[in-house]
């Protein structure tokens, strides 16, 4: 009689047992890895590479316009916004220039004003590209100021194809809360639904000395002037630094947040791109920590695939600061939110610099790109190879990504 209770109940137990489903099959690339130009002179770096692709640009209009600045040799301190075009994915690059919309502004009491962490990204309803940034406040000697209230926002510039002409920088009103005083995006990913409605995510907080939360703004758009509308979750992380340089993807319905914290990454996963779920620690799929830490990671979205990319621990580059080096590519199950130890890959290569500060964007439909200057911040940086170089990694799919055909 026992014997048979506990066969029923083994039988019970059996719809209750938790599968694991299979691994998503990994999607294949390859990497052409192309130097956009080399600076090293000891003044400045060329730093924060970001892309964005225009698409149906007539012939001799930037089909390509990457947005870069000097990093000045002094920590966080930046140039006025340049930017590099190209006609087609193999044409020249022209530039960098610097729209005089974009550049430094001079105030009469000796602070500069400046906006630093750009991303770039094409609006497909009005056929504008706007660059989302922070402002800046620097000392004379390039310290970043937080001495008025509101010092550091979101600004953002929008672009006319047509015309290829710049706006000057315009401020992202948003609400008077004090936990938006301090309002970034900076380093982030930002996205375009299909309506035209941008995701805008920020990190958040009363000033810049206090740990910063991460919330994901709505806005509008209407070829001109960008519109905050609501904001969703305030995910939070009370250990310093907090959660910072968010980056947003949408793949296959949902939504991804990356995170930046100085201990480690953080993910979190939304149906609606606004209420995300508490953020969880990035892991490898066998259980162990990813290991990239104070530092930002971003997305690359397939059709056929979703990929981080990122820096980590336990790659032979304990002399790289933070171990910003190298730049790793690897796809992660959507529904485990875990990296796929098998697929990882190098993208771009240590030399002996840092490549911590980086862009990621689509292209194509049959590529995509990985963007990222050399930091030359350690004493052996040249000795090892490294030469101030602004790198494009070209990732180039093996199946086409349909992603692209609804941009």
């Amino acid at each position: 009689m026992r014997s048979m209770i506990l066969i029923i109940v083994a039988l019970l137990l059996i719809p209750l047992v938790v599968l694991h489903a299979a691994d998503p099959a990994p999607l294949d690339y390859t990497v052409k890895l192309e130097t956009v130009m080399k600076h090293d002179d000891g003044k400045f770096l060329w730093f924060h590479p970001r892309a964005a692709s225009i698409p149906g640009t007539e012939r001799g209009k930037p089909g390509i316009v990457m947005t870069i600045q000097k990093h000045l040799k002094v920590s966080d301190y930046y140039s006025g916004l340049h930017v590099m075009t190209r006609a087609s994915v193999d044409a020249l690059w022209v530039g960098p220039v610097l729209p005089p919309e974009l550049d430094w502004q001079k105030q009469p009491d000796g602070v500069t004003i400046s906006v630093a962490d750009v991303t770039p990204g094409y609006h497909a309803l009005t056929g504008k590209l706007i660059a989302i940034g922070c402002r800046v406040r620097y000392s004379p000697e390039g310290k970043q100021l937080d001495d008025i209230k509101r010092a550091h926002q979101t600004v953002y510039a929008v672009f006319d194809p047509k015309t290829a002409h710049w706006t000057p920088w315009q401020m992202l009103d948003l609400p008077p809360d004090e936990q938006f005083d301090f309002a970034r995006n900076a380093c982030s990913q930002w996205l375009v639904k299909p309506d035209g409605i941008l995701l805008v995510p920020l990190y958040i907080g009363r000033n810049s000395r206090e740990p910063s939360s991460t919330t994901v703004a709505e806005c509008r758009f209407d070829g001109t002037k960008l519109t905050y509308v609501r904001h969703g979750t305030v995910l939070r992380l009370n250990i310093p630094r907090g959660l910072g340089e968010p980056s947003l993807v949408a793949f296959r319905g949902r939504y991804f947040l990356t995170l930046r914290n100085d201990v480690r990454g953080y993910v979190s996963v939304s149906d609606d791109g606004l209420l995300f779920a508490e953020q969880k620690p990035w892991l490898f799929d066998d259980g162990a920590e990813l290991g990239s830490y104070n530092t930002q990671q971003h997305w690359l979205a397939h059709s056929d695939g979703l990929f981080l990319i990122y820096t980590r621990r336990g790659a032979n580059n304990n002399h790289i600061m933070r171990n910003r080096a190298p730049l790793f590519m690897a796809q992660v199950d959507p529904d485990t939110l875990r990296v796929l130890r098998r697929t990882e890959k190098i993208v771009v290569p240590e030399r002996g610099a840092e490549l911590g500060n980086f862009g990621a964007c689509a292209i194509s439909e049959t590529e995509s790109w990985v963007t990222v200057s050399e930091g030359m911040f350690m004493k052996d940086s040249r000795a090892r190879g490294a030469e101030g170089a602004t790198f494009v990694a070209r990732i180039l799919w093996s199946k086409p990504n349909s992603l692209m055909k609804q941009n």
